[in-house]
């Protein structure tokens, strides 16, 4: 015996099966449209990474914006702080230094630091003694390339009890903490002489806004040739 579907349920189907297949080709077109080529058949654009130009490097040097100025800076040096002589060995250099800092050795510079703090010294040989304009052409573009966010606040002749100097003043960056990845904001005192076709380079550093004038002072007029 033949079974007649009903109209209306024959039109119900017919509609349904229209239904599911518009709704799977705008399925199939999405897919599709995900995997295709960008605008004017360009390829997909490549992934970006995270990481970012090492610090230090001459790209981040160049870019990277000073950090705000600390109203409260860590780093004061205690005016209960005692000093003892430090000469270091093959070298022509001797200075007072803080008791206790934390010191560095290198081949021809010491270095030592304290909190924001620190005092490098180096020495080398010097044909010719540093003027203003020699500074500025070699000392201040090796450090603008070398440095984070640097500004230059002044250069100078001054003379120290070692002799007559060229004081370079400049503020850069400091590099990021390896824990917490933050930064400050450094004032560097520099100092550059010579005598007998021998070099010093005295550089004092410390956080914006630290009261370390008299500190600083102490130890740059402690320098003396051996």
């Amino acid at each position: 015996m033949q079974i007649r579907t009903p109209l209306a349920v024959t039109r119900f189907r017919s509609r349904g099966l229209i239904l599911i297949g518009i709704a799977g080709l705008a399925g199939l077109a999405v897919l599709t449209g995900c995997g295709s080529p960008g605008p004017a058949g360009s390829a997909p654009a490549p992934a970006t990474s995270g990481t970012s130009a090492p610090v230090g490097s001459t790209s981040s040097a160049a870019t990277q914006a000073p950090v705000p100025t600390e109203s409260n800076p860590p780093g004061d040096i205690p005016d209960t702080t005692v000093y003892v002589a430090f000469r270091p060995a093959n070298s022509h250099v001797q200075l007072k230094v803080p008791e206790g800092w934390s010191r560095r050795d290198a081949a021809g510079n010491s270095t030592f630091t304290s909190n924001l703090n620190s005092i490098k010294v180096a020495w080398m040989p010097a044909p010719s003694p540093p003027t203003v304009r020699s500074v500025r052409a070699t000392s201040v573009q090796a450090l603008q390339r070398t440095t984070l966010a640097f500004r230059l606040v002044s250069v100078r002749t001054v003379r120290l009890a070692a002799g007559p100097a060229v004081e370079t003043i400049y503020q850069v960056n400091s590099p990021p903490n390896q824990v917490t990845g933050r930064q400050y904001r450094l004032v560097i005192e520099r100092f550059e002489l010579s005598q007998g076709g021998n070099g010093i380079v005295l550089s004092l550093s410390s956080a914006v806004g630290s009261d370390n004038v008299d500190p600083w002072r102490i130890v740059s007029e402690s320098l003396r040739w051996t």
